[in-house]
């Protein structure tokens, strides 16, 4: 149990690491984002975990497979943003988004020969 709460807190400082560098240097704070922090700290926890090389190299193109579907949100948002969209409502349009873009993913990848 400790473990976990170790695991959750650690991951939880990074999200916050990376909220306070973006309040003050949104370039570094971007930076920061899109450092694969989280997917590195999970192929960590689950080496650590399991000692299974094969499970992390499935993590990892998993991962890779991913980013593709979410990719668009981080144009779309700031288009959205500066052509007068409230926040929330912008939030809302890309988070919809980008799980629709998901569930296409879910379906097409595999009918290209990509195992998800």
């Amino acid at each position: 149990m400790l473990y976990l709460v170790i695991k959750a807190l650690l991951s939880g400082a990074i999200v916050a690491a990376v909220s306070e560098i973006a309040r003050r240097y949104p370039g570094w704070g971007g930076l920061v984002a899109s450092l694969p922090l989280t997917s590195l700290l999970a192929m960590l926890w689950l080496f650590r975990d399991t000692r299974d090389a094969e499970r992390v190299a499935e993590l990892s193109m998993g991962a890779f497979w991913f980013i593709l579907p979410s990719l668009p949100m981080f144009a779309v948002l700031p288009a959205l943003l500066r052509s007068g969209f409230g926040f929330w409502a912008s939030m809302a349009i890309v988070i919809v988004g980008t799980l629709a873009l998901y569930a296409v993913w879910f379906w097409a990848a595999p009918r290209i020969g990509i195992k998800l």
